[in-house]
């Protein structure tokens, strides 16, 4: 998975202090263990100094290497089976096991040059929490369909319920199965048809899943965009690198943000290397085809319509009618 730096860094932050916290508690009981059963340090400085004592006898020649190594293995042996006696006598167990907060990578977070098991799932919080952050606490479950009008529109030949309950399920089962292969969703219609929430429901579905998502608002999104074009820190880069290196990017309300040619470029190249790239996208938009094309370029308008499965949203507003108590 595709974790953005910003993520990867919280999560090795994370890991850092739970490894540091372990390694003060291991230390905190020795110190109590040694103090309760001075035997304990005694055999702690012997078992170095057998350790010292085979590491000595290794560099000599015949049998006096050999019986000097076997003698000190044997005194090692019995001092360890002594400690584990005392500690199974006078502690808890587990109480002076000191093995690290992984056994996998020893803490470090990786396994040669792979993330380890611990780090990733902690990136997988991290990016959970960013996602609820950003998305809010939207849930499929929450979804409601009675919002929608259940009576035929003659432009559509369905009614709104119906053709909502279609893009419903059709969301669902995206953020249900996503994977490298899940291809675009585009989403088009007004304002308060519920784009935003199912955006959200994606956004939260996916995360939790371990995938990394990127979910920013256009607006939020070309603004990174420029302040790294513009003012390109280590940390402005690292914030838009993470738009083309994530499993999936949510871009939501196209259309919102200030117009101008640094947006028809910038959103140009963001389309083109994750559709080359085969990374998923899922964008909302109050714009229909005819007004991208006045908005953006007609090459723009071809990826959003020709590289996406276009989910049209109708109904009537779904603030307007809470707002009705309705």
């Amino acid at each position: 998975m595709a974790y953005s730096s910003e993520v990867v860094k919280r999560a090795r932050e994370r890991l850092a202090q739970a490894r540091e916290d372990r390694e003060s508690e291991n230390r905190q009981h020795l110190a109590e263990a040694y103090a309760r059963v001075p035997r304990i340090r005694e055999i702690d400085m012997l078992l170095r100094r057998t350790m010292a004592q085979a590491a000595q006898a290794a560099f000599l020649q015949g049998s006096d290497g050999r019986e000097l190594l076997e003698q000190a293995r044997e005194e090692n042996l019995s001092l360890q089976r002594e400690r584990e006696e005392l500690v199974r006598q006078y502690f808890e167990e587990g109480y002076l096991d000191d093995s690290p907060i992984c056994r996998l990578c020893g803490g470090t977070g990786y396994v040669g040059s792979t993330m380890c098991e611990c780090l990733t799932e902690l990136c997988r919080q991290e990016q959970k929490k960013e996602i609820s952050i950003l998305a809010g606490k939207e849930s499929f479950s929450q979804f409601r369909l009675d919002y929608y009008p259940d009576r035929i529109d003659p432009m559509y030949g369905a009614s709104p319920r119906t053709i909502m309950e279609r893009n419903f399920q059709t969301c669902r089962k995206y953020a249900m199965y996503f994977g490298q292969n899940a291809g675009n969703l585009l989403f088009v219609g007004g304002t308060g048809l519920g784009k935003t929430f199912l955006s959200a429901c994606i956004a939260r579905t996916v995360a939790d899943r371990g995938y990394s998502v990127a979910y920013e608002t256009a607006a939020h999104l070309f603004g990174n965009l420029e302040q790294a074009r513009f003012n390109p820190t280590e940390d402005n880069r690292r914030e838009a690198g993470k738009y083309t290196s994530c499993d999936l990017l949510i871009l939501d309300d196209l259309g919102t943000e200030m117009p101008g040619q640094f947006v028809t470029a910038a959103l140009y190249s963001l389309l083109n290397d994750r559709i080359l790239a085969g990374k998923p996208m899922v964008i909302s938009t109050n714009l229909n085809v005819e007004e991208m094309n006045r908005r953006y370029s007609p090459q723009i308008a071809s990826r959003l319509h020709g590289g996406f499965t276009r989910l049209t949203f109708v109904g009537e507003d779904i603030r307007v009618l809470k707002n009705r108590g309705i």
